[in-house]
């Protein structure tokens, strides 16, 4: 199912004041540039474990917002786990890190926001933490609220802002 386009800009003229707006600048490496939805976590550090896990896991239509501490070690999501993504019609991932087969990614229609790029894979150790807060780009991630992701940048909400 397509999203409707939502505008990070339109929301920030309309719900400033309730809007964390992250400060980060983010590439678009995914299929889609722009997407929303309600957010699930990953802690991890050069350990792509739990991203897998998670977006076998994650409901359709979900965001997967992935703390990889800005790490520059290895990649932490590649064309394989976004096309498990596709498959499941997650909404999007975000990775604060780097990913892979960045070429492979823009054919796959998942949206895929991350720092940079790293030809390396990552460990597979099974550490890191699900569904807990994380903090980067002056913005609190938390399980269940709703993130927007588009051109223009990242915006999260408690609640989503589009429906009327």
């Amino acid at each position: 199912m397509e999203q409707p386009l939502v505008k990070t800009t339109d929301l920030c003229d309309d719900f400033s004041d309730i809007l964390q707006i992250c400060s980060l600048q983010w590439r678009s490496f995914g299929g889609k540039d722009f997407f929303h939805g309600t957010i699930y976590t990953v802690d991890v550090l050069n350990d792509n474990t739990h991203v897998r896990s998670s977006l076998e896991e994650i409901p359709e239509g979900a965001v997967l917002v992935v703390d990889g501490r800005n790490s520059d070690y290895c990649a932490l999501l590649g064309d394989n786990l976004a096309a498990i993504a596709e498959k499941r019609n997650i909404a999007g991932i975000i990775v604060h890190g780097r990913v892979r087969d960045a070429g492979d990614l823009k054919t796959i229609p998942v949206g895929v926001f991350a720092l940079g790029t790293h030809p390396k894979k990552s460990v597979k150790q099974g550490k890191g933490q699900k569904n807990v807060t994380l903090q980067f780009g002056h913005v609190n991630w938390i399980p269940g609220d709703y993130v927007y992701a588009d051109e223009d940048g990242i915006v999260v909400a408690k609640n989503p802002l589009h429906i009327k």
